[in-house]
């Protein structure tokens, strides 16, 4: 059985780590427009790589909850049989264990080389302009994808999403594309589709099965289903 879990923002908000969509398109206090677009960062670098230093420090001091390690136990059984792709930049999928992992929209533990296209693991905060480690300019970016940017590992996403029997979406508004058309892709190629969100997303098909709630508690019920555990 092949399984493509989609993650979103839902299954971070439990470990603390809010989302720009918490306070009417605001994201801690700041404009998408300003934070999360290529025209914000030309207008005002300083402020976006501030604010994204900051991230990264608040993504660092959270920790995975029980929907993360859920996954990561769903993989350590099923192995190449599971992708999960998240619409996420934090990195608790992998500190929960997970491996098989597509970050769509970037990483915030990475930086971008403006210069050189390199994509270094960083910790560090980019706001004093460090080289970069493989070229030497001082054109480091985040490595986040933004609006209006190309996400990361489309084609190796949509193979999976295809070849599929089963596509579970985890937390996610169902609003932001190309995500947010995977679980009809999926669906018109014959896989059985999975939402566990707190309320019902906006999705163009409906789901077959649709588990309203937090994902700490329905993300772990529904892994032990698949395994075949017996109920707590």
């Amino acid at each position: 059985m092949r399984i493509v879990v989609l993650t979103g923002a839902g299954i971070s908000a439990e470990s603390g780590i809010r989302t720009f969509r918490d306070a009417g398109g605001l994201w801690e206090g700041y404009s998408v427009e300003d934070v999360a677009t290529p025209e914000g960062y030309e207008r005002d670098p300083d402020t976006v790589l501030r604010f994204y230093d900051a991230r990264r420090r608040d993504a660092s001091a959270s920790s995975p909850n029980a929907a993360h390690h859920a996954l990561a136990r769903l993989e350590e059984r099923l192995g190449d049989q599971v992708l999960v792709v998240t619409q996420n930049v934090d990195d608790l999928h992998e500190r929960a264990g997970a491996r098989r992992l597509a970050h769509m929209h970037g990483e915030l533990r990475r930086a971008l080389c403006a210069t050189c296209d390199s994509r270094p693991e960083w910790d560090a905060d980019l706001i004093d302009r460090p080289p970069c480690p493989v070229c030497g300019a001082r054109t480091l970016r985040p490595d986040v994808v933004w609006f209006g940017e190309l996400p990361y590992d489309l084609d190796r996403i949509e193979r999976a999403v295809l070849a599929c029997d089963v596509f579970v979406s985890v937390g996610t508004s169902g609003a932001v594309y190309p995500a947010a058309g995977y679980a009809a892709l999926a669906a018109a190629f014959g896989a059985r589709t999975v939402e566990l969100n707190l309320e019902p997303s906006d999705a163009l098909v409906p789901f077959d099965d649709a588990r309203a709630g937090f994902a700490s508690v329905l993300v772990p019920a529904w892994v032990d289903e698949v395994l075949g555990a017996p109920p707590a």
